[in-house]
This record gives structure tokens, C-alpha cells and sequence, in this order.
């Protein structure tokens, strides 16, 4: 699945614009709680860019700005950027880890053209893959909601939790496209210590990794736009 950025409509009414903004994270966060594979979780990064586009303009309207500004909005502004370092470390974890388990790919690949034994390259992507987990998890921890805040700072906090839930999600994803028996692309022969490797398989996992990859670094140019928005409120 090739990644195209802006495929998902934005909502186009600034007075619906709250409404609309919630019922695409409602909807995509049912998506994400029902079976989700590599091309939803791909969807699903490009539909949050628009959602956090969205509610950057929100952000700068000139009576949310003046909400804002507010004392009690002001704490509710610094405590959203703090949380929105969390969720910028969570990407950047995120690229690294897709980094590896593509080179990882391609490692078990090349073993598969030499024709040598590919467990060693499995079990190197089956460990990245829960190390990725691992790592998501321990970040994710950090992250801490306020219900006091305003309309656009709830939005941006349940924006957030909806993009914690589709990057935990499609970690777990990655870590069973070997493992897992139903889309296993490894298979055992009569010798157990043997594996025979579907190559197209494997080159479509890797190109999935990479579109998923192009899809969180969007995304994290996106969130710092959003950071910019809010650190331009503290200073008005």
C-alpha cells in the first residue's frame, strides 16, 4: 500500500468543526478497537494528520485564542505541551523501531537468497518487534488526561489517546506478521531447524513497515505544528 499524505476530507465547516472532529475519533477509534491490519493502521495515521490539521485551526481561531488565554486555560495549554512531548517520543520510538524491523526484513531476505537458515533473522524480527512493545508501553505510562479542560484541548487530549491506541495497536500488529500461524511468513519443513520464506510476502511486509514508517514521521511534523500553535497562545 503505497502512503499518500492528505487522502482523508477534512471537515470543511469551521462551525461544525468541533462535531465533526469528534465523530472522526469516534470513528476511527472504533476502527482501531475492532480487527485492524497493516493498511487501517496506514489509513488510520493519515486520517489523524487531518484530524490534528484540523484542530490547529481550531486552536488559532481568534475566540479560542482568547479562550485560551485564560488563566485556567493557560494551565490547561501547559499541561497539554507537556503531554505532547510524551507523544512526539512515542513517534520518534516508533520510526526507529520501523527502521529496524525493515532492516530486519531485509537481513532475512538476503539470508533467503543465500539460501541459508533464516531462524537466527526471525527471531531477530520477533525480538525488535516486542522490544518496540516494550518501549511503547514504558513512554505511553507518562501520559496523564485533565477532564477540566476546554472543548479544543479535549479534543487534542482524545486525538491523543486515539493515536497512542492505533501506535500500540499497530506494534502489536508487526510483531505477529511472523509469529502468528494465520499470516505466518514462515513456514516449517520436515526439518525443524529449516524454514522456507514466501519472498513476495516478505517484500510486501516490507514495504508496509515503510508506508507505516512515512505515516508517523506525517504525522510527527504534524503534532509539532500543533506544538508551535500552543506555544504561540503562552506567548500572547
Amino acid at each position: 500500500m503505497a502512503y499518500h499524505q492528505r487522502s482523508a476530507s477534512a471537515p470543511s465547516s469551521p462551525r461544525s468543526n468541533n462535531s465533526e472532529v469528534e465523530q472522526q475519533l469516534q470513528s476511527l477509534s472504533a476502527t482501531i478497537s475492532a480487527t485492524i491490519d497493516i493498511d487501517t493502521a496506514c489509513d488510520g495515521l493519515k486520517k489523524l494528520e487531518v484530524i490534528y490539521s484540523c484542530i490547529e485551526k481550531m486552536i488559532c481561531t481568534p475566540g479560542n485564542q482568547v479562550s485560551l488565554c485564560q488563566t485556567q486555560q493557560r494551565n490547561a495549554v501547559e499541561a497539554e505541551l507537556g503531554r505532547s512531548l510524551v507523544l512526539l517520543d512515542l513517534c520518534n520510538a516508533m520510526q526507529e523501531s520501523f527502521m529496524e524491523l525493515k532492516m530486519s526484513v531485509q537481513e532475512l531476505l538476503l539470508a533467503l537468497r543465500r539460501g541459508e537458515d533464516a531462524c537466527a533473522q526471525v527471531k531477530v524480527y520477533i525480538r525488535l518487534a516486542k522490544m518496540a512493545q516494550k518501549q511503547f508501553k514504558k513512554i505511553s505510562k507518562k501520559v496523564v488526561s485533565d477532564d477540566k479542560d476546554c472543548q479544543v484541548m479535549m479534543l487534542t487530549a482524545e486525538a491523543r489517546e486515539v493515536t497512542i491506541s492505533l501506535l500500540e495497536s499497530t506494534g502489536g500488529l508487526l510483531s505477529k506478521q511472523i509469529e502468528m500461524p494465520k499470516c505466518s511468513l514462515v513456514s516449517k519443513t520436515f526439518q525443524k531447524t529449516k524454514f522456507v520464506c514466501q519472498e513476495e510476502k516478505l517484500r510486501a511486509l516490507e514495504s508496509s513497515i515503510g508506508d507505516l514508517q512515512t505515516g508517523v514521521e506525517f504525522l510527527y511534523r504534524r503534532l509539532i505544528h500543533n506544538r508551535v500553535s500552543l506555544l504561540n497562545i503562552l506567548s500572547l
